[in-house]
């Protein structure tokens, strides 16, 4: 959600019945605004909130000039209070798809080999048991729900000739009948499948708008 128009977006998802106080969505609203002008950001996108037992974190998401380049992905306890959170490594994400149950809600948490099932005799120099910071699994979770759910609509963002991508102004949603189609939706994260097509099978892609890959040829899992 953009961070100017949160109070309104946020008034409309809390019809599902789950959603942030009032308190919390008023200190949201000028937070996040703050947070753009100190980090200097050209947008700020509020995330969402992942619940532990003792707390949640509350994700927030400060982008560039090109919307497709790393984010910026921040984490505050208390709505007011924002930390910077680390790049994530494919270390991360291997560690963290091990670990089970809820978050602590504790970014300093350390949770153990034992823990994640991993075998208990596997030692660190010194015979200390390796740990995984909470911080780094919560960096390894946004990554993988970006992954997995961060998708946009055809035609919603254009690539310029110089390779940076921006929001398309002119784009007022998708037509019934284009709503309808998995092609019409991309996973708004770094291309995989697209590389791997032919020239022929590129031939009838418009590359302004059909730079990512599509939605048409998923699998779910499971």
């Amino acid at each position: 959600m953009e961070a100017a128009s949160l109070p309104a977006a946020l008034e409309l998802v809390a019809g599902g019945g789950a959603g942030l106080s009032p308190e919390k969505r008023a200190v949201l609203g000028s937070s996040l605004l703050l947070l753009q002008r100190d980090y200097r950001f050209e947008r700020v996108w509020f995330w969402g909130c992942i619940q532990g037992v003792r707390g949640a974190y509350y994700i927030a998401e400060g982008l560039g000039s090109d919307c497709a380049a790393p984010r910026s992905r921040l984490y505050s306890l208390n709505c007011v209070e924002w930390s910077l959170l680390p790049p994530v490594t494919a270390e991360m994400v291997a560690q963290a798809e091990q670990l089970k149950g809820r978050f602590q809600g504790d970014p300093s948490f350390e949770y153990t080999y034992t823990e994640i099932k991993e075998d208990a005799e596997r030692l660190l120099e010194g015979g200390k048991e390796p740990t995984i910071k909470e911080e780094a699994r919560l960096v390894a979770t946004i990554e993988q729900i970006d992954k997995a759910v961060g998708i946009i609509p055809r035609g919603a963002f254009l690539k310029t000739p110089r390779g940076s991508v921006h929001e398309n102004r002119n784009f007022e949603g998708l037509s019934l009948t284009e709503a309808k189609k998995l092609s019409s939706y991309f996973h708004f994260t770094v291309p995989v499948s697209l590389k791997n097509k032919t020239l022929l099978e590129k031939a009838d892609l418009d590359p302004s708008t059909d730079f990512l890959d599509s939605l048409e040829h998923d699998i779910p899992q499971g």
